[in-house]
């Protein structure tokens, strides 16, 4: 395989398993607010005292500083998005509606540096293969593109259906696609032997609710199933390091420059249709939306 050593028909099964899993839990979070208390205030404060010391501990690959700021960040931007749900009124506050945004580019942040971190990273580290080389360059420049392209926060709404979800107009599909095939290359680059899962897996079971379920709610989705998969790989780290359901990464300098190659032309390409569409119509990206005039934002919009 290019991307991967040899896939058993066992992990392919288990790779959609994880992919049901995280829709379903997502669902199941996203309907219900006693769900989303239970899953992101309840359960982690819990694992937190009794089982993360034990199974995420600096001997595990998930020990690094990186793992732990990527699960509490994910459950920031899950609370967060809650509180514009659920707090009367919030989803009208200008200053509380620059959230989503900014527990974005954070999250987007924290792996840009850990991309750049790993161009000096050679061997195993922190039980992890690295290949160091220009992917990790070309990716962390991805990555600031797609920071940069983030607009229209201040046009973010809750749905009025019973699941009052977070809605985000102008954060459109060729975006998406662009932070997954980033997201993707990130966790090929840095946390190789895990991409099969939380690079592929986990990346569809947010994209697909957004394309086919709910529309519009791509980062309420993407916070939610990171969230959830972050908490479970903290606990049970062996299942992507060394369980009968473990594919490995090919390590492949050829794959490597390949994904990131691919992650930065689609970044550059929205950056360039980002702007474009500013420069055109004159649009503010810190104020308005850019992408008033296309339909799939006014599809999102009559939401």
């Amino acid at each position: 395989m290019f991307l991967f050593e040899a896939i058993p028909f066992h992990s392919a099964l288990m790779w959609f398993g994880v992919l049901g899993g995280l829709i379903v839990l997502n669902e199941i979070a996203r309907r219900s607010k006693w769900a989303s208390i239970a899953s992101f205030i309840v359960l982690p404060i819990i694992l937190t005292i009794t089982v993360w010391p034990k199974t995420a501990g600096a001997d595990t690959s998930v020990g690094t500083w990186f793992h732990w700021a990527k699960v509490y960040s994910a459950l920031a931007g899950c609370l967060g998005f809650m509180a514009l749900r659920y707090i009367k009124g919030a989803d009208k506050n200008k200053i509380l509606l620059t959230f989503p945004a900014f527990i974005l580019a954070l999250n987007i942040l924290e792996a840009v540096i850990r991309d750049f971190q790993c161009t000096n990273m050679s061997g195993i580290v922190d039980g992890v293969v690295m290949v160091p080389g220009s992917w990790h360059i070309m990716n962390g420049i991805a990555g600031i593109l797609n920071i940069v392209t983030i607009s229209g926060w201040l046009g973010i709404y809750v749905s009025k259906d019973k699941s009052r979800d977070m809605i985000w107009p102008d954060q459109l599909w060729y975006w998406i696609i662009a932070y997954d095939l980033w997201n993707f290359a990130y966790v090929y680059n840095c946390v190789s032997d895990h991409a099969f899962y939380a690079g592929a897996a986990l990346l569809m079971s947010c994209t697909i609710p957004a394309f086919l379920i709910k529309k519009g709610a791509w980062l309420q989705h993407r916070a939610q199933t990171l969230a959830f998969w972050m908490m479970f790989v903290m606990c049970f780290p062996n299942f992507v390091d060394t369980s009968v359901f473990a594919v490995k990464s090919s390590h492949n300098p050829s794959a490597l420059f390949a994904v990131s190659f691919i992650s930065l032309a689609a970044n550059i390409a929205v950056f360039g249709f980002h702007f474009y569409k500013i420069y055109k119509h004159k649009r503010n990206p810190f104020v308005s939306e850019v992408y008033i005039d296309l339909k799939s934002y006014q599809e999102l919009k009559a939401i």
